[in-house]
């Protein structure tokens, strides 16, 4: 099949200093860094579904891209031009990873068995495509949210039946994960909430929910995955309110239903940004429950209340999250997936290089800047010192469980404690880190 990115060869690294707009100025995949290659610490993956099967079509207006894919024609056949672009596309880019939903890449057709033949089949193209082009699965999942089954969740419905559709999806879409050797298996509730609570039993709908990912889990460890499982916190949109809130809600949910030890988080910048918080708090506190896995990798608009999804650029803000990344070893299974959209005026074909280029070079740009933080790491030394005290002997006879409240009551009273307030030095320290980002 001929080529539609026919007009360029593969991207390559240039420098900071090149005026080529389809190359690479700050992302050299070999080059080191804390004795790791940049490919291995970010472990980049594009998305197939923006990318591949969005026409550019929004709520007030008509599709702007020019797809060939996606006009009319055999579901089938278009399924695997789609492919064939795909590939091509990850290839020229360079980029080790992509990451699908099990309906981007196979017709759903006109019923349950249609699903399952059209996505074995399509299986069998993406398997050959990866063995061709050396591009690896980051993730597998499955679509349980555009469907109109789908509209009143697909594990929390009331309707058991629709349960019963979407764990055959995943069913489905795992053993696909585990066969193209897929890295982690993400579960995305998009429905999974409510729209009222004048028709809505929490209750239920949570315990669901949480029978639902008992069983991901137990067929996880049926077929021998051994990658991770991975849900996606997000708080609202499209329904007004959703179990998976922000990571620490996932936390709580996992804790709830003893699944603590089996499931990390798949961050998304824009989601944690509608929860009210901030992309740094969101990778921060995962690190801290021990519940960080990976991280879809993208930005809002300030100025909207809806995920955008648009390319990351942030630097100051990828640098801090890099360094959370860094401070707790890195990547395991995890990385930065791409989910991300061209702006519905962006409709030239090579305007989805641009957009990846420019975010590939601003991780790689955070990377370096999280890399000297880290060598001198005057954060982690502020922290410490700030914390001493729990380190000292009373510190660690609270923490040991030693003291109760009378205790600690009558040591107060006996020796005669008084402590007094030390400065946070916060503006000293964010003086420190902009020498940093900005030298």
């Amino acid at each position: 099949m001929a080529q539609y990115f026919d007009q360029l060869d593969k991207i390559a690294y240039e420098g900071a200093d090149s005026t080529n707009p389809l190359a690479f100025k700050h992302y050299n995949a070999s080059e080191k860094i804390l004795g790791k290659t940049m490919a291995e610490h970010l472990r980049m993956a594009a998305c197939y579904w923006h990318n591949f099967c969005w026409n550019g079509q929004d709520v007030f207006g008509q599709p702007t891209f020019n797809r060939p894919w996606l006009a009319g024609g055999d579901a089938m056949q278009q399924a695997k031009h789609k492919a064939d672009v795909a590939f091509e596309f990850f290839s020229k880019l360079t980029i080790p990873y992509y990451c699908f939903h099990d309906t981007d890449v196979a017709p759903e057709g006109s019923g349950i068995k249609d699903y399952i033949n059209n996505f074995a089949a399509m299986v069998d193209v993406l398997e050959q495509k990866q063995a061709e082009t050396g591009v690896k699965l980051l993730w597998g999942t499955a679509n349980l949210f555009s469907n109109p089954r789908y509209a009143a969740g697909a594990a929390s419905n009331p309707d058991p039946q629709v349960f019963s559709y979407g764990a055959t999806q995943v069913f489905h879409a795992m053993n696909a994960t585990k066969r193209l050797g897929g890295e982690n298996y993400v579960l995305w509730g998009g429905r999974e909430g409510y729209e009222t609570l004048l028709n809505t039993d929490l209750r239920q709908e949570r315990a669901q929910l949480g029978r639902f990912m008992q069983m991901v889990v137990e067929h996880k460890h049926k077929i021998g995955f051994k990658g991770s499982l991975l849900i996606e916190p997000k708080p609202q949109e499209p329904t007004k309110h959703q179990y998976d809130y922000d990571s620490a809600t996932v936390y709580g949910f996992l804790k709830q239903y003893g699944l603590e030890k089996e499931f990390r988080v798949n961050i998304e910048a824009n989601h944690a940004t509608l929860a009210g918080h901030s992309f740094h708090h969101e990778i921060a506190t995962a690190i801290s429950l021990g519940i960080f896995g990976s991280i879809d990798a993208n930005r809002g608009d300030a100025q909207n209340g809806w995920d955008t999804d648009q390319f990351p650029n942030n630097v100051e803000e990828l640098s801090l999250v890099m360094y959370e990344i860094l401070k707790s070893g890195g990547f395991s299974t995890g990385g930065f997936n791409f989910d991300t959209k061209l702006r519905r005026q962006s409709m030239d074909r090579y305007d989805m290089f641009h957009g990846h280029i420019g975010g590939m070079d601003h991780l790689a740009m955070a990377l370096k800047r999280a890399a000297a933080l880290i060598e001198k790491d005057f954060l982690s030394a502020a922290v410490a010192k700030r914390y001493a005290g729990w380190s000292d002997s009373l510190g660690k006879a609270i923490q040991s469980g030693e003291h109760t409240l009378q205790s600690l009551a009558e040591l107060t009273v006996r020796d005669q404690l008084d402590p007094q307030p030390v400065s946070g030095r916060q503006e000293l320290l964010e003086n420190q880190l902009n020498l940093v980002l900005y030298r």
